[in-house]
């Protein structure tokens, strides 16, 4: 009979079918209000009540009619299908109105009206109580989580389904602490309030670790929240070990479109002018910005403690880096990912003609066509060996002109000394050729 009792209510719930559902349920006799607990839908509960204390508290249920045949069963942990019958003694009714006058404490209750039946769960807080008094940070602490200690405890409330599975009754205690806020678009970190929600408190408790010495206050429980008597329990100063970072890498553009570009995201064409900016936590005490040859790091070649660092990587080849951080014994640490810039091989073309003066922005100046150049000087001159300019940035370029003046047409010459990030040195001259100048 159990088996085909517990199958009829496993029917009943996955179908929808407890018409009960809605069915006024109150307590009566005690000076602080039941407090209804949301059950889940896979219990088949149709409430989960907590009661601070039982003694004189009766639960009346409304009927669907006063000549409805009504009768009540309660069960624990084994589920409704091993309901027992209340004593009778116990029951009385006043029209539609239903009472059990004495309850028993972590209960469930099943109320059957006519065909119809109503399944609930009641829990006794007196046997649960909230009895925090001291919160106390653990003497060993992890680097992600921070351990608390309490004296006292609020224990684990438990209700269960109709088909005998347990659920924990949420207390709603809340943790409350300051730490910081990662800011990665201005690359900050700023204050703010933290709070961890937790069903019960056992012995100890842990949150995630705070990122700036603060204090904890534990406020308690939901249920004293709502009679009006919750506490509030703080504790010492936490002085915080843990340490965060927020990196950030830029590199200068460069605008000269005679410069050749290529794809990568760090580096491409030396010089190549890169800040390394990090913001780091209260307790982060050692900072240092890494470069290497290699992606594991055992060949570091440059270090700095600067949190924001400019380098220009002037040679060809991979630089890999990061940025790390730790307090101030070396416990808690923190690693950026691993930037990788690349320097790429050096060109430099020269052109043999342009037109200034012939058409504005079109073929108007004379420029080089360049990648990686590290150092770099130019000269020109006329077919007299007279010098008429000269420049030393390979972005740069002349424009045909002497002394603010158009030069005419014909040929003139161009010695280049340069030298690129692969370390090849250049060392290039020849005809320019200007075509078309339109002198007056």
């Amino acid at each position: 009979m159990s088996l085909l009792r517990n199958i009829f209510i496993l029917i009943s719930v996955c179908l929808g079918t407890f018409a009960g559902r809605g069915a006024e349920l109150s307590f009566t006799g005690s000076a602080f209000p039941a407090v209804s607990v949301g059950a889940e839908a896979s219990t088949g509960l149709d409430g989960v009540y907590v009661l601070n204390g039982l003694t004189g508290v009766s639960a009346t249920f409304t009927a669907s009619s006063a000549s409805s045949a009504v009768s009540w069963q309660q069960w624990g942990n084994r589920g409704a299908a091993y309901a027992e019958d209340v004593d009778p003694a116990l029951i009385s009714r006043d029209g539609r109105r239903v009472t059990l006058s004495r309850l028993s404490a972590d209960t469930g209750y099943t109320v059957t009206d006519g065909n119809r039946s109503y399944y609930f769960w009641v829990a006794d807080y007196t046997a649960h109580p909230f009895d925090i008094t001291a919160l106390t940070p653990a003497p060993e602490q992890d680097c992600d989580r921070t351990i608390l200690e309490t004296t006292g405890s609020a224990p684990r409330m438990i209700y269960y389904s109709v088909t005998a599975r347990s659920y924990t009754i949420d207390r709603g205690i809340t943790v409350s602490y300051t730490t910081l806020q990662p800011d990665e678009e201005n690359v900050t970190f700023t204050q703010s309030a933290a709070t961890a929600s937790l069903p019960y408190v056992d012995g100890t408790l842990n949150v995630e670790a705070p990122l700036c010495d603060t204090y904890f206050t534990l406020t308690g429980d939901r249920f004293l929240r709502a009679w009006g008597m919750e506490q509030e329990i703080s504790s010492e100063r936490f002085m915080t070990q843990a340490v965060d970072a927020i990196v950030k890498v830029e590199q200068k553009k460069r605008e000269s479109d005679n410069e050749i570009k290529t794809e990568e995201a760090l580096g491409g064409s030396a010089p190549a002018d890169i800040t390394f900016t990090a913001a780091v936590t209260d307790a982060a005490i050692f900072t240092q910005w890494q470069m290497a040859t290699d992606p594991d790091f055992t060949d570091i070649f440059y270090q700095s403690p600067d949190t924001e660092l400019t380098y220009t990587f002037t040679e060809m080849g991979t630089t890999y880096v990061r940025f790390t951080c730790a307090n101030a014994t070396g416990t808690c640490d923190y690693f950026s990912d691993t930037y990788t810039v690349y320097i790429g091989e050096s060109r430099l073309q020269c052109p043999n003609a342009f037109s200034p003066g012939a058409s504005e922005g079109v073929n108007d100046e004379w420029r080089v066509s360049y990648k990686s150049i590290v150092e770099f000087e130019c000269y020109i001159f006329n077919r007299w060996g007279q010098k008429l300019f000269e420049f030393h940035d390979p972005s740069q370029g002349w424009d045909g002109k002497q002394g603010g003046k158009v030069v005419p047409a014909g040929v003139y010459y161009y010695v280049i000394k340069a030298r690129g990030a692969d370390g090849r040195d250049y060392k290039l001259s020849g005809d320019i050729n200007i075509i078309k100048s339109n002198v007056k």
